[in-house]
């Protein structure tokens, strides 16, 4: 069985805590719903706000993880929050390619966009509960994602931009295959009644393809948080909160995305190093220090963050 660290082992979590947070989650989906509901064109200084609100969340719960479980805790909820909202930069490209490959209009993306994002919790939600109790289970998982984990961030460094053509992709070809669809956009709406039957919009097929292309991500993302820690309310609480913020990043990295050019070779140090932990913690080594893995998330944001920055800066004064 698989040793747990410091922060696992003193995290307790009642259940009135899980449903607390689903609660307020709720309530803030309904209320990002209320006030986009008429599908306007999100301009860059909305989209600055609301990632404000949505990273302000995110950091007030983890002080609140600090102040009721600890400080080992809140540093895991911390290092996995910050490791998965460097991961969803990724996203942010994917979903713009998407978007310019259905031509989105651009009134209904934030629609697309939030049903995205509840459906990446539920997918990251049932993934993190799969993957907990695979590692405590099984000895041998834990080299296997380790291993999974560094091949993915060695790939994501050699091959650079995600092949994301939907018409290569599984799900969007049996979508299209099993369920009629109008090649047509109809408003906001997912389905349309087409000379006399219902079928699926255009703006539902683009629902489906990022469905499909954040499943990956959701491997991805969930693996390497879980080689922080696989206390399930810790992973499932640092996520969610940093996919929430996905839609308004979005709004606000989409373009500006090309002075980032190092960023992906950050993140592919950080899901290595995150296989790495976890291949570690099934030796005698053991787990590594919550506070070295927050160390590491951090300055290896930043280093690669700074680099593409000066990048871009050298580019524009050549």
């Amino acid at each position: 069985m698989r040793r747990a660290s410091v922060a696992e082992a003193t995290v307790a979590v009642p259940l009135w805590a899980w449903a607390a947070v689903g609660a307020v989650i709720a309530v803030m989906l309904a209320v990002d719903v209320l006030l986009h509901r008429d599908n306007h064109v999100i301009e860059l200084r909305e989209a600055v706000v609301w990632s404000a609100v949505w990273i302000g969340a995110g950091l007030l719960f983890g002080l609140v993880v600090w102040w009721g479980l600890g400080g080992d805790p809140a540093i895991a909820y911390f290092s996995g929050y910050l490791l998965e909202k460097a991961l969803s930069v990724d996203n942010v490209f994917v979903f713009a390619l998407l978007f310019g490959y259905f031509q989105v209009p651009p009134g209904y993306q934030h629609k697309v966009l939030f049903w995205g994002v509840v459906g990446a919790l539920v997918f990251r939600l049932l993934f993190i509960l799969a993957g907990a109790e695979l590692l405590d289970r099984l000895t041998w998982a834990g080299f296997v994602l380790g291993g999974f984990l560094v091949w993915t961030g060695w790939r994501l460094a050699v091959r650079g931009k995600p092949d994301v053509d939907p018409e290569r992709n599984v799900v969007v070809r049996l979508f299209r295959r099993l369920v009629p669809t109008d090649a047509r956009y109809h408003g906001d709406r997912f389905t349309a009644r087409v000379a006399g039957r219902r079928v699926a919009t255009l703006l539902l097929v683009a629902l489906v393809s990022i469905e499909a292309t954040d499943v990956v991500f959701a491997i991805d993302s969930v693996a390497a948080i879980l080689a922080i820690t696989t206390n399930t309310f810790l992973v499932w609480t640092a996520t969610a909160f940093a996919v929430l913020g996905l839609r308004s990043l979005y709004f606000c990295l989409a373009g500006l995305l090309r002075h980032f050019g190092y960023l992906r070779y950050g993140l592919a140090l950080l899901l290595a190093f995150a296989g790495l932990k976890l291949i570690l913690a099934e030796t005698p080594v053991g787990q590594l220090p919550v506070w070295l893995t927050l160390a590491v998330v951090v300055l290896t944001l930043a280093v690669s963050m700074g680099a593409s920055v000066l990048a871009a800066r050298r580019r524009a004064d050549g």
